[in-house]
């Protein structure tokens, strides 16, 4: 828990037209080899994505036990596997490893974002301990608790686009992350969305997260300018 806590932040909004991850990406040696690098998103199947806060070593074994298990289910049914039952599937594999002597639990916590025909559109969290659980928004990784409460105030159920969803994710960031200014290579965002009865999973381009951050510090400095007008004694 020690570990996730420290991890680089990962947040997720359910939209009602699709979700979105929203992911930290922690400043990395320029020598680094950028094939090498690892992301914080990683698309599961087709209609699934998740991202990761934790050891990163722990997260490629759990990714690729997931990816193991829904091309099974795939194989055996000729279907996609539903979301939960793929989430419940590597839960009860993680909890094994709290309970069986010689073993650590995996330090690392996944958000889900995916669909599927019985539920739609769903998101879930789960932890080292196995538990998991079904979220409107939510977030993992450092500052989560700041995050989490500023999606409790921001979080607008009715109506809510992906498009706005975008929005919040940026606005949410830039108040929680422990940084002065955020830029597109410090947040990987990608979106899943349904298009002529298909899953499509995105990762935005730099450009088009530049544009939501430059929306939302144009909204600051408005509202900045508002409240200083405000103060101004009347005359």
């Amino acid at each position: 828990m020690e570990a996730i806590g420290h991890a680089g932040t990962c947040l997720g909004i359910l939209a009602s037209d699709g979700i979105l991850l929203a992911a930290e990406r922690r400043t990395t040696n320029k020598l680094l080899d950028e094939v090498s690098y690892s992301e914080k998103i990683y698309k599961l199947h087709d209609d699934m994505a998740t991202s990761v806060a934790g050891i990163t070593s722990d997260a490629n074994v759990l990714i690729n036990e997931l990816r193991l298990i829904a091309q099974r289910y795939l194989l055996t049914y000729q279907e996609p596997m539903p979301c939960e039952q793929l989430v419940s599937t590597l839960c009860d594999i993680k909890q094994a490893y709290t309970q069986f002597g010689g073993k650590r639990p995996f330090g690392v916590s996944l958000l889900y974002m995916g669909w599927d025909k019985h539920y739609g559109y769903q998101l879930y969290q789960s932890d080292p301990s196995g538990n998991y659980s079904g979220w409107k928004a939510t977030c993992i990784g450092n500052n989560s608790a700041a995050a989490v409460s500023m999606l409790k105030q921001e979080f607008k159920e009715e109506g809510l686009g992906l498009s706005e969803a975008k929005r919040l994710a940026i606005r949410v960031l830039s108040k929680t992350l422990d940084m002065t200014k955020l830029t597109c290579e410090k947040v990987e965002i990608a979106v899943l969305s349904r298009v002529d009865d298909k899953t499509k999973i995105t990762i935005l381009a730099n450009e088009e997260v530049t544009e939501l951050i430059k929306e939302f510090e144009a909204k600051e400095e408005e509202n900045k300018k508002a409240e200083e007008k405000k103060k101004q004694p009347s005359k």
